[in-house]
């Protein structure tokens, strides 16, 4: 098949970017049809063989599998367009909101709303833990995993990190002995010295800012610029499960954000097209609004968004042209789905870790993890609760206009209750 035009690939995309709502599955489906029905410009086999290598990756799967596709179509310069489009509009539109909610979201209009938000946010995480749970619990192992995943970060608080390369060595040591898959093993169509100076090449523009805020002294922006880094290379099983080890961070260790802003983060982010881990870039906005008002704000969100979408591009730029090899490892996948088990379990503890602090007004962090206190119980908030979850695991309506529904519903209350 002959490249397309990039003015058709640009349109292509930036359709796919700008209606990329509704989180990962929604998103692949979209691409799906856009890039294989639509246009024919992959194949199922090779759609379907990418999807298994992002999952492979740290990062958003839905934003690298975008930006593979315009790597396929048109080399690095395909795949930026693709994927930048993927992550621009979202991100536009979380400076936007982040903005305002750093300097609007204490009034109380705008808290009754975001309660609402906090609601739907309880159930849309309990949803994601239901689909997960679905296709990564096959065996008794993976559900062993997931349990030890829930204990190990709710009571024990071990470091997401741990947990994740405890599950990935369990599965590749499970999977030991299993054969190669011959009939997907493809001959190296890149030299190494090509694949080390693309590695050089993303890798050193991973690393400037970091170097250049560390340079000039900027203590909080280095700590940031370090701490989502990381953030980078931990980022398996999706945004939700990495939300646990974040709020962890950020609000318990740094003290950049409150449990509370960390859920509004997330309910903002599920409103945006793009790929959820933009919540990053509202926790940036907001630890920078803190440290230094609406300019620190935007410098610390541009710098977050940086350091945990320019990875990505190394990922795909590095390991797409190898992707049939990756793919006949049987220990790799076992590996992925040992990580997919014990996320579950990490999402569960997101998941009540929320429902904690949604529906009590105080929790605090006791020995084996956070303990309510039972009389601070919100039975008006538990209300908004069951009302989100009738409308999203009962009547199945989209997410999108359900966060509508439920601010509107609870900004209304607070008008006339």
């Amino acid at each position: 098949m002959n490249a397309p035009p990039l003015a058709l690939i640009f349109r292509s995309f930036a359709r796919i970017g700008l209606l990329s709502f509704g989180g990962p599955a929604a998103q692949i489906s979209m691409m799906h049809d856009e890039l294989v029905e639509r246009r024919g410009w992959l194949t199922e086999q090779q759609f379907l063989g990418a999807l298994s290598f992002c999952m492979l990756l740290p990062g958003p799967e839905a934003m690298q599998l975008c930006t593979y596709a315009g790597w396929r179509l048109r080399g690095v310069l395909g795949g930026l367009i693709a994927g930048l489009l993927f992550v621009l509009p979202g991100a536009a539109v979380i400076l936007v909101l982040g903005l305002g909610y750093a300097t609007y979201g204490d009034l109380p209009l705008v808290q009754a709303v975001f309660l609402g938000i906090k609601a739907a946010v309880v159930v849309i995480v309990l949803q994601a833990l239901l689909k997960l749970a679905r296709r990564a619990l096959k065996g008794w192992d993976s559900w062993v995993l997931a349990g030890l995943g829930f204990v190990a970060m709710f009571f024990l608080s071990v470091p997401f990190p741990l947990i994740i390369a405890a599950a990935a060595l369990w599965g590749a040591w499970s999977h030991r002995g299993v054969a190669v898959d011959a009939s997907m093993v493809a001959p190296v169509p890149v030299a190494l010295s090509q694949t080390v100076a693309t590695a050089l090449i993303w890798g050193a523009l991973w690393a400037a800012p970091v170097l250049l805020v560390w340079g000039t002294g900027a203590t909080f922006l280095t700590d940031l610029a370090l701490f989502f880094s990381k953030l980078a290379v931990v980022t398996f099983g999706g945004a939700y499960a990495v939300l646990a080890y974040m709020t962890e961070t950020v609000v318990a260790t740094k003290g950049w954000l409150t449990t509370a802003e960390m859920i509004d983060a997330l309910g903002l982010a599920e409103t945006t097209p793009g790929p959820l881990i933009l919540v990053t870039e509202f926790v940036g906005l907001l630890a920078g609004y803190a440290q230094g008002g609406v300019g620190m704000a935007v410098l610390a969100a541009c710098l977050t968004l940086w350091v945990t979408f320019i990875p990505c591009f190394l990922w795909i730029f590095t390991g797409a042209p190898y992707i049939e090899q990756i793919l006949a490892r049987p220990r790799l996948k076992g590996a992925l789905a040992g990580i997919s088990a014990a996320v579950v379990g990490v999402i569960l503890n997101l998941s009540v870790w929320f429902a904690l602090h949604v529906l009590f007004g105080q929790v605090t962090m006791g020995a084996f993890g956070p303990q309510p206190e039972i009389s601070s119980f919100s039975l008006r908030d538990a209300v908004y609760v069951a009302v989100a979850g009738g409308l999203l695991l009962g009547l199945r309506l989209p997410m999108v206009p359900v966060l509508a529904l439920m601010a509107a519903l609870a900004g209304l209350a607070h008008v006339l209750i």
